[in-house]
Formats: C-alpha cells, structure tokens, sequence
C-alpha cells in the first residue's frame, strides 16, 4: 500500500481544522488514520481509501483539532494503516506544519511581507502587529525561511500571521 500527502505541505501554517489531502491506496478498501499531533496531545481521525479493486483513491479530511490541548506550535500531520498481523503503523508519512493559534490568538490568515532594504523583523513586527517586541511570532510563523532571526535577505518573503 502507499501513502502521499499532498496538503497541507510542509511548514504550512494551519489553522483549528487542519485540512488533509492526498492519494492512498493499494488494497481493496484499505482503513487508514491519519493522526495530528505535537507530542503532548493527539487528534486521531480513521477514514477508507482505495477503489475497492486494488486502486489508489484520492482522500480529503478537516481534522478539527481545536479541542486539543497542543503546548507547541508544531504540529506533525501523519497518515498511516495499521497492520492486520500485529498492530504497528505502516507506509507512515508525516508534514510538519505550524500552528497559527499557537502564534497568534484567534489566526485566520497570514500576509507576504517581501522584504525590503533596510526591512528587521523587529520593524516589520511593529509594522503588522503594532509592536516590534512580537517578532518572535514572524520566526515562528517562518521555520522553513527563517533560520537566523538576526537576518533576513532582501527580497525574502517573511509570512505574516493575522487574526
């Protein structure tokens, strides 16, 4: 059997109901779990995929994860079937995502902020949030593009998180 989850993608930012999508299948109609998680708490969701001859099928969740008592704001996104024979996960995959809640109380959305000559995420904070102190959220909101939160690059594009 096989597993590709193609949303959320990695480092995405994700709201209260994470959206999943992809392609499984491999069996008649094989029962998969897909399972959000940050290592604290767990939201589990089990669903069917395949075509019922041995085909893949295409699935779409919402995983509404706002009851969960998550302590960080990585989330992992993890879809897998479980063995007959003894209960272990297999053909796991797994996306790292952020947790917009966790960053910004109430998240909706997040804003491109290009950056621009001159541009610190201490000014841009102050910019989008009204104080230059929250730039901590940008560095959160940003783990695939902000590695070192005491440069950014011109031209870099630094997610916003909005409520």
């Amino acid at each position: 059997m096989s597993i590709r989850i193609q949303q959320p993608q990695q480092h995405d930012i994700v709201s209260d109901t994470v959206r999943v999508a992809g392609v499984a299948g491999g069996a008649f109609e094989a029962g998969f779990v897909c399972r959000v998680q940050e290592g604290h708490d767990e939201v589990i969701l089990p669903f069917v995929s395949g075509d019922g001859v041995g085909g893949h099928g295409q699935f779409q969740l919402e995983v509404d994860v706002a009851g969960a008592s998550f302590t960080r704001d990585r989330l992992f996104v993890e879809v897998f079937h479980v063995s007959a024979r003894d209960g272990s996960e297999l053909d796991r995959q797994v996306v790292e995502v952020v947790h917009g809640p966790a960053i910004v109380p109430g998240y909706r959305l997040y804003l491109e902020h290009v950056v621009r000559p001159g541009d610190t995420l201490w000014g841009i904070a102050a910019t989008h949030y009204g104080d230059g102190s929250l730039h901590h959220r940008l560095v959160s909101a940003n783990p695939g593009t902000i590695s070192d939160p005491d440069r950014i690059d011109v031209g870099q594009v630094v997610r916003v998180p909005r409520s």
